[in-house]
């Protein structure tokens, strides 16, 4: 009995600390909380993979629980918008969380900015109502004096694209109508979109949509994209490679994360993953050029990276493989491939990236199309940033780059909208 006890000592020593470590850069502060963080997050995972091959649940499913857990309440982040009237309504038959603030009006004739937001998750986790994002909004509506819209999308593995997208565009129409503005005494010429991670995906996908419809009177006036997934036809960009394993989003996940928003088998991640992917005859080179990272990324970012894979000759789609590009091609899915001459139409932007994110480069590309296409961009970079890290700013993590990022993100707002 002792020496058992012995060796479950010994293994628990040994064994939680190795799975807990992982190597992280000296630049990121706080690396212990992180490295527990994510320790927590894969053990996650991993249940939820197991539960899946028992035939239990979906994977997805399993974790969902667990990671709307993850983050603060509005009382326990310090009571940030605690006079901001909260209600939950349908935006054409979308579900949506509106935060109010509690100021009587703005400073033009009583009308007030507003935001629509769309939280992250891979477009398979996450809701208006998860602590995270509702400390957010409720900030953002009390510091703003605005009117913020938290859009409550379906998600994988229940629905697939273009499902999210098309709730998320549905919500925008309906909240642009001038009828709804008035309603809400929003300012028609203060109306940002926004999001983080696939919600800055949605988000880009959706004010493109906007600005070239003319059958919206209103637009949108600015756009703010907090470390956005702008595409997945490259998954071996300078910052995939440089951080695939990296927290707090692994190359992998990503990888698997576009699979599920596609409805495509998630056991194809290793042809994702592929350098020759990019290079499949199927692709246009028109497409390529829009993802060619050795002359829209700047010099200190490419560093020491080169272009991986080589042509692919003239193998041709089949199967799965040919489910899952189209959606990959798609401008809703893939807003960084869209065309110059919409690009141009979009609104000035807000791009946020971080050094130690898979994602840094698709934000960065993007800053420089929507540059070239005429669009006034302003790029914020953290050199010690990691993707999700303004969702910990709060109880019970505080990290201090993602109190940063939020107080960067509403300076921005505060000036610009």
């Amino acid at each position: 009995m002792k020496l058992s006890s012995v060796v479950v000592t010994l293994i628990l020593t040994v064994g939680v600390p190795y799975y807990i470590y992982t190597p992280l850069p000296a630049a990121i502060e706080e690396p212990l909380k992180l490295m527990l963080l994510d320790a927590l997050f894969r053990a996650m995972l991993q249940v939820g993979d197991l539960c899946q091959c028992l035939g239990l649940s979906h994977h997805i499913t399993v974790i969902r629980g667990p990671t709307l857990g993850l983050g603060s309440s509005g009382e326990m982040a310090g009571g940030q918008g605690g006079g901001v009237r909260v209600s939950d309504v349908d935006f054409d038959r979308v579900p949506v969380r509106v935060y109010e603030p509690p100021a009587a009006g703005g400073g033009d004739g009583g009308l007030r900015r507003a935001v629509m937001f769309y939280h992250g998750g891979g477009w398979a986790l996450g809701a208006t109502k998860m602590g995270s994002y509702d400390v957010l909004c409720r900030q953002m509506s009390d510091e703003l004096n605005a009117v913020v819209v938290s859009v409550e999308y379906r998600l994988a593995p229940e629905v697939h694209f273009p499902v999210q997208y098309e709730d998320c565009l549905a919500a925008a129409k309906h909240f642009l109508e001038p009828g709804i503005l008035g309603k809400l005494s929003v300012d028609p010429q203060r109306v940002a979109v926004s999001g983080d991670s696939a919600g800055g995906n949605l988000a880009a996908a959706v004010a493109q949509q906007i600005s070239v419809d003319d059958s919206v009177s209103v637009k949108f006036s600015v756009q703010a994209l907090i470390y956005p997934v702008l595409q997945g036809l490259d998954l071996n960009t300078p910052s995939h490679q440089q951080n695939h394993n990296i927290p707090m989003l692994h190359r992998f996940m990503m990888a698997r994360f576009w699979l599920l928003y596609l409805g495509v088998d998630t056991s194809l991640h290793p042809l994702l993953l592929s350098p020759s992917f990019l290079h499949h005859p199927s692709i246009p080179p028109s497409v390529r050029s829009h993802l060619n990272w050795t002359t829209l990324l700047p010099a200190k970012h490419i560093k020491h990276y080169k272009p991986v894979g080589m042509e692919m000759g003239s193998q041709e789609v089949t199967g799965q493989e040919g489910d899952l590009l189209p959606g990959l091609l798609d401008v809703r899915a893939a807003p960084l491939l869209a065309e110059q001459g919409v690009l141009g139409r979009t609104p000035r932007a807000y791009i946020l990236t971080c050094e130690y994110d898979v994602l840094r480069d698709d934000g960065l590309m993007y800053t420089r199309r929507l540059q070239d296409a005429g669009v006034t961009v302003s790029s914020h970079h953290y050199d010690d940033g990691f993707h999700g890290a303004l969702s910990f700013a709060h109880w019970p993590f505080f990290f201090d780059v993602g109190k940063r990022m939020i107080r960067g993100y509403m300076d921005w707002l505060q000036e610009n909208l």
